[in-house]
């Protein structure tokens, strides 16, 4: 009995650690979601959304602030999970395949990153993610995807996600998506961004063209700004599908991504609807049945 009894209070202690561990970052980002009340309901993006991104001798990263119109108990409980987010992931342009895998210590998503057109899987570069829970509290989630390499010679890719519940029922996000690069990746990404991407920009308004126009971020912060709208503009894809009958989400999912992304044609238009569609209907097919892919991709690489 008094073993029984310790155990329990071990267990209510560590509880009540885990809540008051979670309790910091929840109240920064309950600052935060206070000082940016003004930008998220005044702003060029038509939606409650605030995004920023900066750019160091190493290294690039983006954030995105928004609200979500579901209660957090609902957007906590879809978003905890590694499978979830290769859900969320595979709407990307970019992610050709991805699996999640529990084997071992932890959770690692693997994933494969590839060109925005339909593209064997086996020309695809394969991230490993680790996936960890950092924070999941009534008051507090916090989600982190860490990957040491990825295409270009780019390294530490991080994805971070946290969120809070807002007493209107709604939860206030913040994701970050941020990567790194040494020499050799700067010059790889340097190169793409003076070709292929040399006509791309991003969101945030740094001056004013000849002509009146705005004019947008462009190179690395560019690049980052867009790739941080696409995964925030996943995750709201993702939780706006969850009441639809389950054989009909991809569809809705497909469907809400690019609708939202579309909105955003100067940054976020890659490819017409059909081309879309059919990309990720057959990556999402692939993603659920093909179990060899994970050996190729570790093969190819």
């Amino acid at each position: 009995m008094r073993f029984v009894v310790v155990v329990l209070v071990w267990v209510g202690a560590g509880s009540a650690c885990a809540d008051e561990v979670a309790a910091q970052p929840a109240a920064l980002l309950s600052t935060r979601y206070e000082a940016l009340r003004d930008q998220l309901s005044h702003n060029p993006y038509r939606r409650p959304l605030y995004l920023e991104s900066s750019e160091i001798s190493d290294g690039v990263k983006g954030e995105v602030f928004a609200l979500v119109d579901y209660p957090f108990a609902t957007a906590g409980a879809a978003l905890n999970a590694p499978a979830q987010w290769c859900d969320i992931l595979i709407l990307h342009l970019n992610t050709k395949y991805c699996r999640a895998s529990t084997a071992g210590p932890g959770s690692v998503l693997d994933v494969g990153i590839g060109r925005k057109y339909d593209q064997p899987l086996d020309k695809a570069y394969r991230v490993d993610f680790v996936y960890r829970v950092v924070a999941d509290t009534p008051n507090y989630l916090k989600v982190r995807l860490d990957a040491d390499a990825g295409p270009l010679s780019t390294r530490d890719y991080r994805i971070v996600f946290e969120a809070i519940p807002l007493d209107s029922g709604r939860t206030f996000i913040h994701l970050t998506y941020s990567y790194g690069y040494g020499l050799a990746g700067r010059l790889a990404l340097q190169s793409y961004l003076g070709t292929l991407g040399s006509s791309k920009v991003g969101f945030t308004v740094v001056g004013t063209q000849s002509d009146g126009q705005p004019r947008h971020v462009g190179g690395l912060r560019g690049a980052v700004e867009r790739n941080s709208m696409r995964y925030y503009l996943a995750i709201e894809a993702y939780l706006g599908a969850l009441t639809t009958p389950l054989p009909a989400r991809l569809e809705k999912r497909l469907h809400d991504w690019f609708d939202a992304a579309e909105r955003y044609p100067l940054q976020l238009h890659e490819m017409e609807r059909s081309d879309y569609f059919a990309m990720k209907r057959k990556e999402y097919l692939r993603q659920q049945t093909d179990l060899g892919a994970t050996t190729r991709l570790a093969l190819h690489n």
